[in-house]
């Protein structure tokens, strides 16, 4: 075919043939497709070996977990901007982490159009729209766009058949309820790939792997060592760790001694950035507040409560003993049942041990009544409750309600303050009983807030995007009373 025949129906049997022979759009890309390379070469795109595997592993569905620069970016933009030019009215959506990403992939993008012969772009492919992050081909009424993911309701109000969400552990805001909305938009036959290095072992993308595999998601893991230029120097003596790896996956020296490069870097990020497995790779992560091993440790130890009430709400590890004291303590978060998590803890006031976990979306009012409830169960305890925000009215509903009076209070004021002077000391007691007591806790709820307890920009901590800390605020008001409380009796 010369140059001068392009035409539509030469454009649809390209899509016919990578339809029918899924692996023609190797030689297709090859023919009409241009990238630059590391070096800033352009060069015809040639899949490198964990675009080649994606390529013959992918389902309709696919979630891909990876290491940094491995090409799944440009290799999905490729097959889904040959998939928009070579068949009718297509809508292909690629949804970056912020706005600098999406324009570096729309560079991309524009760049393969760029490169395509002159008589398809002045012919079939003349575009009738073409500006920042969006091109249109009128001919085939198909069209490609690439957005941010913290864009105003990204994607809404589209149908798509082909949707990429890339670096989707690093969104911003609610990145559950994005990509929720964009799938809702693709449509029932349409493609989706969701991919991203790990970040933490929380968030969106995080839950997203766990759940492939029981729900039609194809899975995909691509290690460091999948790309041929990630070698340096050849290492000559091995630690154990490193032999157990080069039997394992037939690693070479060279390739051991661009992983200890890796560590010289990144330090204890290193298998974060460059996976080498689908487990570790999440729990690597330099933000988190409390000692991940020690959190990862008593969360593989954790038995089942003996007692759950409101299909799981309520948990109970320890009842109540008579004649021992206990601490309810609560953290009425947001309220409402469009809020976040009201959370009450029930520790042993002796131990400090966990006892009860209620977590649930309740008003201020019915969070009051299971407070004291719960106090009531354990023997008349003690109720802290965080005073901030919706605090207020859960106290008075204590008071007007519940008849309850045993309420701990600061300065003539009821209920515990959560301020700047005293969510730093909270943490850190919590930090320290993690590790020299861990025992003391067995919610799982609770322990996977604490993996996702992290440091915020401009020095505070808080949950990671998408995650939760009801549980774990819960928790830090019922210990810090508690160690306030024994500091008093002591002086008794």
């Amino acid at each position: 075919m010369t140059e001068e025949q392009w035409s539509v129906e030469d454009l649809l049997k390209y899509g016919r043939e990578m339809n029918e022979q899924p692996e023609k759009i190797f030689e297709i890309a090859g023919k009409l497709l241009k990238v630059r390379d590391r070096e800033g070469v352009e060069r015809p795109l040639l899949p490198n070996a964990v675009q080649e595997e994606f390529e013959r592993n992918r389902g309709q569905r696919n979630i891909v977990l990876k290491a940094r620069q491995m090409g799944i970016t440009t290799w999905v933009a490729a097959r889904f901007f040959l998939k928009t030019i070579t068949t009718r009215g297509v809508m292909t959506v690629q949804v970056a982490h912020t706005q600098g990403a999406a324009e570096g992939i729309f560079r991309m993008v524009q760049r393969f159009w760029e490169c395509l012969p002159e008589k398809l772009r002045e012919g079939p492919l003349k575009r009738s729209r073409a500006n920042s992050g969006q091109m249109r081909f009128a001919a085939l009424d198909s069209e490609f766009r690439v957005l941010s993911a913290g864009d105003e309701g990204a994607g809404r109000g589209l149908t798509m058949q082909n949707l990429h969400c890339s670096e989707v552990s690093r969104w911003p805001r609610a990145a559950g309820e994005t990509l929720a909305g964009l799938r809702a938009a693709l449509a029932p036959g349409g493609e989706l790939v969701m991919e991203s290095t790990p970040n933490g072992a929380y968030g969106c993308f995080y839950e997203e792997w766990g759940r492939a595999g029981s729900n039609g998601v194809v899975r995909h893991f691509f290690p460091w060592w999948l790309e041929k230029d990630y070698v340096s120097s050849a290492v000559t003596e091995f630690t154990e760790e490193e032999q157990a790896l080069m039997l394992a996956h037939e690693l070479t020296p060279e390739q051991i001694g661009f992983r200890r490069g890796l560590e010289a870097n990144y330090h204890g990020l290193r298998s974060q950035e460059f996976a080498e497995d689908s487990e570790t790779c999440f729990k690597a992560t330099g933000d988190c507040c409390f000692e991940a091993p020690a959190v990862e440790a008593r969360l593989a130890q954790l038995d089942e409560p003996t007692e759950m009430r409101h299909n799981g709400a309520l948990q109970v590890w320890l009842p109540a003993i008579p004649g021992r004291k206990y601490l309810v303590a609560a953290d009425p978060a947001g309220g409402g049942m469009d809020g976040d998590f009201a959370v009450v803890q029930v520790i042993d006031m002796e131990s400090g041990m966990q006892c009860a976990e209620l977590q649930q979306r309740l008003a201020p009012l019915d969070l009051a009544k299971a407070a004291a409830k719960l106090a009531r169960e354990y023997n008349g305890a003690m109720i802290a409750v965080e005073r901030n925000n919706h605090g207020h009215a859960v106290l008075a509903f204590l008071s007007t309600v519940e008849h309850y009076a045993y309420v701990y209070g600061q300065g003539g004021d009821a209920g515990w303050l959560t301020s700047a002077g005293s969510k730093p000391g909270m943490v850190s007691r919590m930090g320290a009983l993690l590790v020299e007591s861990p025992l003391m806790f067995s919610s799982r709820r609770l322990l996977a807030e604490c993996r996702t307890y992290i440091s915020l920009p401009g020095g505070g901590t808080g949950a990671a995007n998408g995650a939760h800390d009801d549980c774990v605020m819960a928790m830090a008001i019922a210990q810090a009373v508690r160690a306030e409380m024994i500091v008093k009796m002591k002086k008794r």
